[in-house]
C-alpha cells in the first residue's frame, strides 16, 4: 500500500514505522570544506574534469580532413546523425573516448550511439571520413562491436551512416581476421528480424563496402556513394 501524506495522518495508530523513519531521516555530510585535503582533492577533480571535456570536445572535432570534405559538398558525421535523428530527440553517444591514450584519434573514427528516429529508438554507427577516410583501427572496432551487442540485446534497429575505406591498412594485421566479427552480427541482427539499414554517402571500399552488402536494406546518396573492394581510393 501506498501512503500519501494525509493517509499517514488519517491512518489508525499513524503512518507504518519505515514511512516514520523515512520521513524523519536526515544525513548530515561530515566532509569538511574547509579543509586542505578538500581543496586539493576538489582541484585534482576539476583537473581531470577539464581534460575530459579537452577530450570530448577533440572527439567531436574530427580529423584535419574536414574542410576538403565540406568543399566536397558532404556533411560531417555529427551532422548526418543530427539530421537523421528525430528533432529535440536525445541521443545517447556510446564510446566516445575511444582510443584515448593511443596513437590513434579520440572517439576512433567512428560515432555511435542509440537515438530516436521516427518514434523508433535506434542504434546509430557513423564512419567519420574525416579521420583517415573513415577507416577502421582496432578501437573503431571494438566500438563498433560493441554498439552492434547493445542493438542485438536490446532488439534496436541498425542505422550504419557508411563512408570507410575499411581497415587502416597499417594495422589490418591487428583487426583482418576479427572485423569478420561486424559481418556476422549484421547477419545475425538480420536472422533475429531487426531491421538493419547502411546510408551511403560516399567512396565505401573493401569493408566498408560489405556493410551496405550486409544489411537489410541500402540507400546510396546519388552521384557521391560509391561501393567496391578496391580501387586507387583504398590506398
Amino acid at each position: 500500500m501506498t501512503y500519501s501524506a494525509t493517509r499517514w495522518a488519517t491512518a489508525p495508530g499513524g503512518p507504518p514505522p519505515h514511512a516514520r523513519a523515512a520521513e524523519g531521516t536526515v544525513l548530515r555530510s561530515r566532509l569538511d570544506t574547509a579543509s586542505e585535503l578538500y581543496r586539493t582533492n576538489r582541484a585534482a577533480q576539476l583537473a581531470n574534469l577539464a581534460q575530459l571535456a579537452e577530450q570530448l570536445e577533440i572527439a567531436r572535432a574530427g580529423g584535419g580532413e574536414r574542410y576538403r570534405h565540406r568543399r566536397r559538398g558532404r556533411l560531417l558525421v555529427r551532422e548526418r546523425v543530427e539530421l537523421l535523428l528525430d528533432r529535440d530527440s536525445a541521443f545517447l553517444e556510446l564510446s566516445p573516448l575511444a582510443a584515448w591514450g593511443t596513437e590513434f584519434t579520440v572517439g576512433a573514427s567512428v560515432v555511435t550511439g542509440i537515438g530516436v528516429v521516427s518514434g523508433v529508438e535506434v542504434v546509430v554507427i557513423g564512419h567519420d571520413p574525416t579521420v583517415r577516410g573513415g577507416t577502421m583501427n582496432p578501437y573503431s572496432l571494438r566500438k563498433t562491436l560493441r554498439a552492434l551487442d547493445i542493438a542485438r540485446r536490446n532488439r534496436l534497429p541498425v542505422v550504419n551512416l557508411v563512408e570507410s575505406g575499411g581497415a587502416d591498412l597499417p594495422n589490418q594485421s591487428d583487426l583482418f581476421v576479427q572485423a569478420g566479427k561486424i559481418f556476422h552480427d549484421l547477419s545475425a541482427l538480420s536472422a533475429d528480424g531487426i531491421p538493419t539499414i547502411a546510408l551511403v554517402f560516399g567512396n565505401s571500399t573493401a569493408g566498408g563496402a560489405y556493410v551496405p552488402g550486409m544489411c537489410d536494406h541500402a540507400v546510396l546518396v546519388d552521384r557521391q556513394a560509391k561501393v567496391f573492394l578496391g580501387g586507387p581510393p583504398l590506398v
